[in-house]
């Protein structure tokens, strides 16, 4: 399986994952003209190696031409030289015109749908940011012809280098303030922490006071990649070093590693949290509510070890497998919730299978059926509930309710 690790030791952005991507050994006439076919004009492009604190990276600049600046200006006289909303807006782009443009291009299906992906998923961070709808949204700057070529070349590379998928690293960012058109917005940006807030990428906050991550460049990496921890064992083929613009007083720049997994047919791997605390003194009717609200917070497993305490009580070990992102929210669900005055955590991996819930009609109706899968390799199971329920509205034998859905799921549904 062919892959690319992004690592992201100093943050992301658009020109970053180009320059990277490019640097991993794309012949640039190919991608310049697979561009071109996007039909966008005002701009010119400069891709050459730089040295960055020593390492020879490829720089990504997108310079926009005097032609397209001298429309800017007569758009400006036109309106009167102000800078009303009315004005601003006459430099930007709806979500709906990007999605235009890139619909009535000449670029492959695969690589349009990537980049309004990548587009929408900034659409979404920015109407929930300024409280709009995602078609009110106004790309005044993730719209501009910058990003616009950031994403839409981002989502050429991919194609041109026929990766099976996309894996990085945690994502690190710097902190403060920066400034911008709505005044001075916190470190990372209100877009950015958006994006985040709905995602499972580990986010590492530096000592370095200034912005590392940007909205396009965290948009590319949550639309594309589909695990986040460290780099998983590979023959390493290319890497690539994609240059920032910022000086941080040490290497700034985006690597990317191309190269192919031992194993073709891999289990998934990610981080969890295992928390495990002792009840001596909590009732089995309060031991199954908090089993049930753990679960319905995201908990991956909840479950009870029967124990003996101290003067020989008959106790429980309550044991909670969780994501990263959840351990902290489900800490304090324990606190509140049980008679416990610490928790006990670990910090482990585990291996997933690829999995997939799909609908298998039988004769007591739709029966939802988690597939599990590794490499040619796939097992599956009923949903449980889906199961009970047809059971009781068809006043059958649960047995029963099963024996057909496993039927129907090995003669192919």
């Amino acid at each position: 399986m062919k892959i690319l690790y992004f690592d992201c030791f100093s943050g992301i952005s658009g020109d970053m994952t180009l320059g990277a991507l490019i640097d991993l050994g794309i012949d640039k006439d190919l991608f310049l003209n697979e561009l071109r076919k996007l039909n966008l004009a005002g701009y010119d492009i400069d891709i050459k190696k730089v040295d960055n604190y020593g390492i020879t990276c490829t720089d990504f600049d997108i310079k926009i031409n005097k032609e397209y600046t001298d429309m800017l200006k007569k758009l400006d006289e036109h309106c009167g030289n102000d800078s009303s909303e009315h004005s601003h807006k006459k430099h930007g782009r709806h979500l709906s015109d990007i999605e235009g443009m890139i619909d009535i291009s000449n670029l492959k299906k695969s690589i349009k749908e990537l980049s309004k992906k990548i587009f929408r998923e900034i659409a979404k961070a920015e109407a929930k940011v300024h409280n709009k709808k995602i078609e009110e949204v106004h790309f005044h700057e993730v719209g501009a012809v910058d990003s616009i070529i950031d994403i839409i070349g981002a989502a050429i590379c991919f194609d041109i280098l026929g990766v099976d998928k996309i894996i990085s690293s945690p994502v690190h960012d710097g902190q403060g303030h920066m400034e911008c058109e709505h005044g001075i917005i916190p470190v990372p940006v209100p877009a950015v922490m958006e994006m985040l807030s709905d995602s499972n990428i580990p986010y590492v906050c530096d000592n370095i006071s200034t912005e590392l991550v940007t909205p396009t460049g965290i948009a590319i990496l949550k639309s594309t990649s589909t695990y986040y921890g460290n780099m998983p064992e590979m023959i390493i083929d290319k890497v690539g070093y994609g240059s920032g613009k910022k000086d941080i007083g040490k290497l700034n720049a985006l690597r990317v590693v191309m190269g192919t997994l031992l194993d073709k047919a891999i289990l998934y791997k990610e981080d969890v949290s295992i928390l495990e605390t002792n009840l001596d003194d909590t009732t089995p009717e309060m031991l199954g509510f908090i089993m049930e609200k753990l679960f319905n917070t995201g908990a991956l497993d909840v479950y009870y070890t029967p124990i003996y305490m101290k003067k020989n009580r008959p106790s429980v070990k309550l044991t909670i497998i969780t994501k990263k992102e959840l351990e902290l929210k489900i800490t304090n669900m324990i606190f509140e919730e049980t008679s416990t005055l610490g928790i006990r955590k670990v910090t482990s991996q585990r291996y997933v299978m690829n999995r997939e819930i799909i609908n298998v009609n039988t004769k007591y109706g739709k029966i939802r059926v988690k597939i599990g899968s590794k490499g040619e390799f796939s097992k599956f199971s009923p949903e449980y509930e889906d199961c009970r329920l047809a059971a009781i509205e068809s006043n059958q034998p649960l047995w029963k309710i099963y024996h057909d859905v496993n039927k129907n799921v090995e003669n192919g549904f």
